[in-house]
């Protein structure tokens, strides 16, 4: 269905390398942008490595098909770790990754995750592993309640879109990048060593 390869490529940032956090990117959400910029130092201020992948979405990319690359994407990824920690931070399309995390208990941060799917509120409910998930009420990827319903930790933002910002609000955004890098940092912070 799709090549055995990762598309685009990856970038490791050195902090302890028995700690690695893989940034997962939206479909036109790089690990450049302001979530997972914050994310990276968030995850470098308590000393974990970070592999952040640069991958590049198959033009043709739909339905149920992007949450099989994205799972493949991830499965490879995490194929080259051999870290005794791992966990994923995703933004949007990388939140796909929900149910791998979910089976192989990882630690996540799911940045405006996809709860509008079908299953993917249940398969963030089934995590046993810390997970966090950050979203805004005017985002449709984030349906009322759904961030509650499954039972893990969340910062919900007021009028926040799939940006977590506010429109015709710059300062307003900005001070929601900032709950959502302090609501990161003290999950970070709160898995220990």
């Amino acid at each position: 269905m799709f090549p055995d390869k990762i598309y685009g490529a990856s970038t490791r940032i050195a902090g302890d390398p028995s700690r690695v956090a893989l940034l997962l990117p939206g479909r036109g959400y790089s690990v450049a942008r302001p979530l997972l910029h914050y994310a990276r130092k968030a995850l470098l201020a308590h000393d974990w490595t970070v592999q952040e992948i640069w991958w590049e979405v198959p033009e043709d990319l739909a339905g149920d098909d992007s949450a099989a690359w994205v799972d493949g994407q991830t499965r490879q990824a995490l194929g080259r770790e051999g870290a005794g920690s791992v966990m994923l931070v995703g933004k949007s399309l990388g939140t796909l990754a929900a149910p791998l995390a979910a089976e192989r208990a990882l630690p996540a941060i799911w940045l405006t995750p996809l709860l509008h799917i079908d299953g993917m509120e249940r398969a963030i409910g089934l995590a046993t592993a810390p997970t966090l998930l950050i979203g805004g009420t005017r985002d449709v990827s984030w349906p009322p309640g759904a961030a509650e319903r499954t039972g893990q930790e969340y910062l919900e933002l007021t009028g926040a879109d799939h940006a977590l910002e506010l429109m015709g609000d710059p300062v307003g955004s900005v001070e929601n990048l900032a709950r959502a890098t302090a609501a990161m940092t003290a999950f970070v912070a709160g898995l220990g060593r």
